[in-house]
């Protein structure tokens, strides 16, 4: 298909392509694959390696963000590690934000802990910072995640990624918050954008999933090789899930970020939140980044209050928003970075992002805005009097 927006074709991926007739594509179960004779493999063989249900999930991916070819894996961090993996030695350098995702920070500090690679953390937000820190130690990978998680900080994408390549650096965008409904990395000179599809490409906290799309097809094959070589792909039922989610991903979206936005505007008027971080917001460091690079300011909101006590007043009882991790699905969740998401991170590593006993990050669902906004007030309302 080669006319229509990405949007349409994405959403279109693998519709009327099966032989009898049916219209959405059917899911390809089989672990294997019959060989016409020896020597003489099929289109596939194996579904570690490759797997039509995979397959039409990579090519939605790809259209969506612009790429030459994906990889689909298992989880967003098996993508992450594909990628490790996949460019870099024991030699290279990586440099990750100082406020990445637990997950991600964990990772690549046990990978450098275990030799495979040098671990630089640096405020990619401040290109001043950044570039000082490539001048100390070039970096072989630059792994960006913005909006950052938890605390939504901006990365100017164009600006670090040029930045980067003058340093012979590949560039890596995590792209989970906004989804390519709001953000399309590779269009701001990154090499790489990886998800976690977990989240909002899926959308209903059913699935686990990652996604990893490149620029160029070299580069899609390598990790391709090496998503198959490590066993990091994922599996059919997971990818035919993860499909029927994205094709409701654009309307789903848009929803989203109204809720958020009344959200916001509720927790900025009440007087037992200290701060509120939120791209939407004209005094968030990030705003014009934002404005200049994204289509929508997203759904995810971090709001302090203070103390750890207050943050658990405020969660205890709320009826339309649950305490767990992970974040984009339909339904609200609500969030304790320091305790749960970001636990895997030392202290000292949680203070150097910003993170505090008071932070709680919300993913805003689809609920009806006015319950979500009721609900939240008197959970801000129980915090005041802790």
């Amino acid at each position: 298909m080669t006319s229509g927006t990405p949007h349409t074709r994405a959403h279109r991926a693998g519709v009327e392509s099966d032989p009898l007739g049916s219209v959405m594509p059917p899911l390809h179960l089989s672990a294997n694959y019959a060989f016409r004779g020896l020597g003489e493999p099929g289109p596939y063989d194996y579904a570690r390696a490759s797997n039509p249900t995979r397959d039409v999930l990579a090519e939605a991916m790809t259209t969506l963000e612009g790429g030459a070819g994906a990889v689909i894996t298992g989880s967003g961090l098996g993508a992450i590690s594909t990628i490790a993996h996949t460019l870099v030695g024991p030699d290279d350098t990586v440099v990750i934000p100082h406020d990445a995702y637990g997950g991600t920070w964990r990772l690549f500090d046990q990978l450098s802990r275990r030799g495979h690679l040098r671990l630089v953390t640096c405020d990619l937000t401040d290109l001043d910072a950044t570039a000082a820190c490539f001048d100390a130690e070039p970096p072989q990978l630059v792994f960006a995640e913005t909006p950052s998680n938890p605390l939504l900080r901006i990365t100017d994408l164009r600006a670090l990624s040029d930045l980067a390549h003058r340093h012979g650096a590949t560039v890596v965008a995590d792209n989970t918050f906004c989804s390519p409904v709001f953000q399309r990395p590779l269009e701001h000179g990154c090499d790489l954008v990886v998800h976690s599809t977990t989240k909002y490409v899926n959308g209903h906290s059913d699935v686990l999933g990652g996604a990893v799309v490149a620029k160029d097809v070299a580069t899609a094959e390598d990790l391709a090789f090496m998503a198959n070589t490590l066993g990091h792909t994922a599996g059919s039922f997971d990818a035919w899930m993860t499909m029927r989610g994205l094709r409701t991903l654009r309307p789903r979206m848009r929803q989203h970020e109204s809720n958020a936005l009344a959200v916001v505007e509720a927790l900025t008027g009440h007087p037992a939140v200290e701060q509120v971080w939120h791209p939407s917001l004209p005094d968030h460091p990030g705003h014009e980044i934002a404005r200049r690079q994204q289509e929508g300011f997203g759904a995810m909101v971090s709001f302090d209050l203070g103390t750890r006590e207050a943050a658990g007043a405020c969660v205890e009882k709320l009826q339309f928003v649950s305490l767990a991790e992970s974040l984009g699905g339909t339904e609200s969740l609500i969030a304790h970075p320091v305790s749960m998401t970001h636990g895997a991170m030392t202290p000292e590593a949680q203070a150097a992002a910003g993170l505090t006993p008071g932070l709680l990050r919300m993913s805003v669902g689809l609920e009806d805005a006015d319950d979500l906004v009721a609900d939240l007030t008197a959970g801000l309302d129980r915090a005041t009097r802790v």
